[in-house]
């Protein structure tokens, strides 16, 4: 069976170009519906050839899953005409290339193109994705610095590791002024700036040479040891290490400066869940209102999103309710302040692991659960198909 597939649900497009993707052995389908038909029967799929017919956003969701589930698939989509917007969505949502209808020599090298680099990528991969899932990424992000952002990831490294039962990748990409190294009393010596002369060909013992064991499960990536290294890591090579790191560790978390970057928006992309803090102050709030609106604007799907309400015991003028209204999202977490957060930080021990069953430690306990209980993907897919299915009756 061939390893591309096209679909095109017009019929009429179909027999323009219909015959020249069968004349090189490619399956032919008319719907999303048949399409997530076809790929489980045929695994060996590398190639998914999308018409122009098809919806903009159902080529987005479609690509977005099979990211995380078949990582090896490229997805090349043909458009009517090109967007420059369009072609940016369509490229952070994971596209391999989009191409013009009426550029058949430009589609067929993009076919070329997108099948060897699936064909590269395939060496570096153990074993099928069914039988080593790809760890979810989870970042924190905030617009304004002083929010306890960086608190708020250690400690839900230290909750997702499970006393080691799972293992945690922490991401410093601060790149300038990270703290994750003083906050955990670890040596600065490998950083994510010992990757730069490795970029484009990083590998698996290239990464564990950057990285810092921590314990209980949980190895740091720690930002560069001066703020000029720091302007030298570019956007590539945090996918590049993000993608690597997947396969070898069942969650990452990465804690981001107070400010989108290039290499901020490339861990955004990759995310499986996007954790914006806020606290009870005006400035906060309308920093997180804008990214509530950017998170809009790169088309974020909301159910990826679980906002956190640090300092919710601070009485300040600020309701939880005045701010859920201000957001215009709900929390998913009140996290309380202590004394005792404070004290931890001094200590350069995260409060999860020396008092698991602290206000704030439970707090992030919760917010864990929340990573680890809900299957996005299978929730995206499902109502992906069954809006398609809608669709076409």
């Amino acid at each position: 069976m061939s390893q591309y597939v096209y679909l095109e649900p017009d019929r009429d497009r179909l027999a323009q170009v219909g015959p020249q993707f069968q004349s090189i052995g490619t399956s032919i389908v008319h719907s999303m519906a048949d399409l997530e038909s076809h790929l489980p029967r045929y695994p060996e799929t590398l190639l998914v050839i999308v018409g122009a017919s098809v919806p903009l956003d159902e080529v987005l969701m479609f690509t977005a899953y099979q990211r995380l589930q078949r990582p090896l698939i490229g997805v090349v989509l043909v458009r009517q005409n090109l967007d420059p917007a369009d072609v940016l969505r369509c490229l952070r949502a994971g596209v391999r290339e989009v191409i013009e209808e009426s550029d058949w020599d430009g589609l067929r090298n993009a076919c070329s193109r997108s099948v060897d680099l699936s064909k590269a990528l395939s060496t570096t991969l153990h074993t099928s994705n069914e039988q080593t899932p790809y760890g979810r990424v989870i970042t924190v992000f905030a617009g304004k610095g002083g929010c306890g952002r960086s608190v708020i990831a250690v400690n839900l490294a230290a909750a997702l590791a499970a006393g080691g039962g799972r293992r945690v990748l922490l991401v410093d990409l601060d790149l300038q002024f990270g703290d994750v190294a003083i906050m955990l009393k670890l040596p600065p010596d490998r950083n994510i700036a010992g990757g730069i002369a490795m970029a484009g060909r990083l590998d698996e013992p290239g990464l564990r040479s950057i990285i810092t064991p921590y314990k209980n499960g949980i190895d740091v990536l720690l930002a560069p040891s001066s703020p000029a290294q720091g302007e030298h890591v570019r956007r590539e090579l945090v996918v590049e290490i993000l993608d690597l790191a997947r396969p070898n560790y069942d969650f990452i978390v990465v804690d981001t400066p107070a400010l989108v970057t290039d290499q901020v928006l490339a861990a955004l992309d990759i995310s499986d869940w996007l954790v914006p803090i806020v606290t009870p102050d005006l400035p906060t709030l309308k920093s997180v209102r804008l990214t509530v609106e950017m998170f809009d604007m790169l088309d974020y799907p909301k159910d990826r999103r679980m906002l956190v309400f640090n300092r919710s015991n601070t009485e300040v003028g600020l309701t939880a309710a005045d701010i859920e209204e201000a957001v215009g999202m709900p929390f998913a977490v009140h996290v309380p302040s202590s004394r005792e957060v404070t004290i931890s930080v001094n200590r350069a021990e995260p409060l999860y692991m020396t008092s698991p069953t602290h206000p704030f430690s439970l707090a992030i306990g919760r917010l864990a659960d929340l990573c680890t209980g809900v299957q996005r993907a299978a929730v995206q897919k499902k109502r992906l198909f069954s809006r398609a299915g809608k669709d076409r009756r």
